[in-house]
């Protein structure tokens, strides 16, 4: 009896065998068919051979780039918890999204409040300005001569000057609270600060964060330039390179050479270096959502030293200063504007930089040559360490156009100053308009 049950069974698992066997022959021929009618155009779809391989391989890409953890059997799963499984892998790629998308319209919806805010301010002081002045609408009175005349009594929207005054504080205020707030939530929510240059920016430039061949380099050109300084001291009391053309060739033009092409360039490069022009197309407003904007997330571009100081010399209003009146006055008749009082540094140094400005522009010279003209002149009036140690202690200029790793950011440029000023006992003639001297002759020639 259990040899014909063990016989049974072997007899059902041959069956089912041959019908496995069958089936899969039944699929090629389909799929044999399918594939000789599509050849031959009596079939316009795709077999179902080549469907399911494409859907199989869609499917694959999917599970890979939604992250679905589907270690267990599908087909253990019912439909249902299939379906919660994928809703929930694309919910974590999109709800991201669509929150970022709702912070930014509500970034969107303050600026706008905030602008129409600063509109307001604005009318209002301006209307308060034409009221002060007499200049109000008419309303309807009119002279026979069609003229309008002005009335006598105060204008309906007249605001107080002082009360425009303290309306204008306090929309200022109320601006600066509403922008730390916007700061603070970007900073939060985005990761970003107003201003900021990403790391990633700086990686091309690791490799020149080594300063020390830069300060070996101004320590040799400085050498050689107090070496040829003292060697013409001990034939005259000033060195003097004013009569540059009537001397060939000898000591005054190596001096100057040097000055030139290997002092000034020294000093160039390590005032150079971590040196960026930071932007400056960034409003107040939208400076909270700055990592937002791809056109302020650009690689920052270099800048050169000579820069440096014209933006020193705006910052400081140095046209106004050296173009008032009684400065004009004092030149015109060679007296000290300044009376008993010594010239400070900064008032040098403004002065120095718009003679170097005026000379230079005009004939479209480059920043090296202006940069060179201003070191001569510092020597000149033995200042050279009083001029670049200003620049030095600009923490406006050093923060916002010096790296952090940078050589001025680090050390505040006190190694390189004590170097320069191995020359500030030393006096100098030194021609300060050379690359312009002769543009200058042929334009007087003319």
């Amino acid at each position: 009896m259990r040899l014909s049950e063990r016989e049974k069974q072997e007899q059902i698992e041959v069956q089912k065998e041959k019908q496995r066997e069958l089936i899969l022959q039944l699929k090629t021929q389909l799929d044999d068919l399918e594939t000789f009618a599509y050849q031959e155009g009596s079939y316009d779809s795709l077999p179902q051979s080549v469907v399911m391989e494409r859907q199989r391989m869609i499917i694959n890409e999917l599970i890979k780039k939604l992250d679905m953890d589907l270690s267990e059997d599908i087909a253990t799963l019912s439909p249902e918890e299939l379906r919660q499984r994928v809703d929930a892998a694309i919910a974590q790629i999109v709800n991201p999204a669509r929150v970022k998308e709702q912070l930014v319209e509500q970034l969107k919806t303050q600026i706008r409040d905030l602008e129409m805010f600063i509109n307001f301010i604005q009318d209002e002081v301006g209307s308060s300005g034409k009221a002060e002045d007499g200049h109000c609408e008419c309303a309807g009175r009119k002279e026979a001569g069609g003229s309008c005349k002005p009335h006598t009594r105060p204008c309906g929207n007249r605001v107080n000057p002082e009360d425009a005054r303290k309306m204008r504080e306090t929309g200022l205020h109320l601006m600066r609270r509403m922008l730390a707030v916007l700061q603070i939530f970007a900073v939060s929510q985005f990761g970003c600060a107003t201003g900021q240059i990403s790391r990633t920016l700086w990686q091309k430039d690791q490799a020149n964060k080594d300063y020390s061949p830069l300060i070996k380099k101004l320590e040799l050109s400085v050498e050689r330039v107090r070496q040829l300084a003292t060697k013409h001291r001990q034939d005259e009391h000033v060195i003097s390179s004013s009569d540059l053309q009537d001397v060939p060739s000898g000591g005054r033009d190596e001096l100057t050479l040097v000055v030139r092409k290997e002092l000034t360039i020294a000093l160039r490069d390590l005032l150079a270096h971590g040196l960026y022009a930071s932007s400056q197309g960034m409003s107040l407003v939208l400076a909270p959502i700055a990592c937002l904007i791809p056109a302020f997330t650009s690689s920052p571009q270099t800048m050169h030293p000579w820069e440096l100081f014209v933006k020193y010399y705006n910052a400081k209003n140095g046209q106004a200063f050296v173009e008032s009146p009684a400065r004009k006055l004092s030149q015109s008749f060679a007296l000290p504007v300044t009376g008993a009082a010594a010239v400070t540094p900064k008032q040098s140094l403004l002065t120095a930089i718009h003679t170097v400005l005026t000379e230079h522009d005009p004939f479209k010279r480059s920043a090296d040559s202006e940069l060179k003209a201003l070191v001569c002149m510092a020597l000149n009036e033995q200042r050279l360490v009083s001029w670049v140690n200003l620049i030095c202690k600009s923490g406006a200029l050093v923060q916002s156009h010096y790296q952090p790793w940078s050589y001025m950011a680090n050390t505040g440029f006190e190694s390189a100053l004590n170097v320069l000023s191995r020359l500030s006992n030393l006096k100098f003639n030194l021609p300060v308009d050379l690359a312009v001297r002769q543009l200058k002759n042929i334009k007087d020639a003319f």
